[in-house]
């Protein structure tokens, strides 16, 4: 691929919007400025603080060129397809599995590879933490790219970084924080010791529904994530598991159910709500499926 860059500006949306546009099945959340500002005050995410993060799909024609760089450190996660980068260490191709992670204020240019263009899990962080980890995971590496041996489980981690920003509130920053944080410190330990070999993808893609139930991930996300098509992680998910990744999201979030209904004097509709069903004559009806009885009636059961 040339080094010329086609550039198309990433659609933006804010903590708790709504998507307008972009890459089919992206998802994206931009902090507002002022809520960083004040989060780089406070004790927590005055160390670190993620200021964006996103994940685009399949990426055609996707790319940025900034000549003085970003505020931000910049990390990108590339789990399929191909793109290139460049720094003042010169160009660099970016394959499944690489990782670049751009140090603040430095001059970058990236973009998407035009015939097999990549898939991006990727974010922005400040703070004195983001300031050290990336400088050691720069050290570490040599310079702006290196292999991850196990890429699905930082993508996980940007994953669960976009579910709390998503959220809003001040307690996502938190929880972004420290999901950024262990995605930092995993690519810094790449860079230090030998390649291995990779997990299975099933086991990794089981890990994650499990680190984020009840929240929902979309087949393609989870697929993208572990670096298969929706076709084959179905074939292996349900060799491996016995059944698809659907049903077994269903399955930890009704498991989850039975807990609270269990320990809890929670009403079901709050049962319901902790569990990411919205709507509790829904989720009523999908635990009398599974279980062949109510909510209600399986806690009377169990008094």
């Amino acid at each position: 691929m040339g080094d010329s860059l086609g550039r198309m500006d990433e659609t933006t949306v804010e903590a708790g919007g709504a998507l307008r546009e972009g890459f089919a099945g992206q998802r994206m959340v931009v902090v507002p400025r002022p809520t960083v500002r004040a989060a780089l005050t406070r004790p927590v995410t005055g160390r670190l603080v993620v200021t964006d993060a996103g994940f685009f799909p399949h990426a055609a024609r996707h790319g940025r060129w900034r000549p003085d760089g970003a505020r931000e450190h910049v990390l990108l996660v590339c789990t399929d397809g191909s793109g290139w980068c460049r720094t003042p260490d010169g160009r660099f191709d970016v394959r499944p599995g690489d990782v670049v992670l751009v140090p603040a204020a430095t001059p970058h240019e990236y973009a998407a590879h035009e015939r097999a263009p990549w898939t991006l899990w990727w974010l922005h962080v400040a703070g004195r933490d983001a300031d050290e980890l990336a400088g050691a995971a720069r050290d570490a590496a040599g310079g702006p790219v290196s292999h991850l041996r196990d890429p699905a489980a930082v993508a996980s981690l940007v994953s669960q970084v976009i579910d709390a920003l998503d959220d809003g509130t001040a307690g996502g920053l938190v929880r972004a924080a420290g999901a950024a944080w262990h995605a930092l410190a995993d690519v810094v330990a790449t860079g230090r010791r030998s390649p291995g070999p990779a997990p299975d993808p099933v086991e990794r893609a089981v890990e994650h529904l499990r680190a984020t139930t009840p929240r929902r991930t979309s087949v393609t996300a989870l697929a993208a994530m572990v670096g298969l098509s929706t076709s084959q992680l179905g074939a292996l998910f349900r060799a491996q598991v016995g059944t698809s990744p659907l049903q077994y999201q269903t399955g930890l979030r009704l498991a989850r159910a039975r807990e609270l209904l269990d320990a809890t004097d929670l009403p079901v509709a709050a049962v319901a709500q902790a569990c990411g069903y919205d709507d509790p004559l829904y989720f009523s009806r999908r635990f009398a499926r599974t279980h062949g009885t109510s909510p209600t009636a399986y806690r009377s059961r169990g008094a």
